[in-house]
């Protein structure tokens, strides 16, 4: 059963995201995605000023198993990326819920309000 943090909203593509006190959301993978994919050996991170829309592309990570991509849970421009990632992809594996894979200016705040609760998202995967 993976732990499911009531603070985050979740895409259906399994990222997470979390809105911060400045407005700005980190998004990360879930719990669920990182069990699925098995030992993380790989991050393809994108690049700083990228801006995406809802639903876009945003990386890739792979694991023994597969590469999965990753998708960007909401419209707007990449601020930061987790560099740590790098050197350590592992850390998704250990610590789902705190390594974040990039940071997001938003585009329209309106766009968490479409992902799904925690509830929704547990409903989601079967759990």
């Amino acid at each position: 059963m993976s732990k499911i943090p009531a603070d985050l909203r979740f895409a259906e593509s399994h990222e997470w995201a979390r809105l911060e006190a400045d407005g700005t959301v980190t998004v990360g993978i879930s719990d669920h995605a990182q069990e699925a994919l098995g030992d993380v050996v790989f991050v393809e991170l994108t690049e700083v000023g990228k801006v995406f829309g809802a639903g876009d592309q945003a990386g890739v990570v792979e694991s023994v198993k597969a590469a999965s991509d990753i998708y960007s849970p909401v419209a707007g421009e990449v601020i930061a990326v987790n560099e740590d990632l790098g050197a350590s992809p592992e850390l998704l594996n250990s610590e789902p819920y705190s390594a974040w894979i990039f940071k997001i200016k938003p585009a329209n705040a309106g766009d968490l309000d479409k992902l799904l609760d925690a509830a929704g998202y547990k409903s989601a995967i079967g759990e």
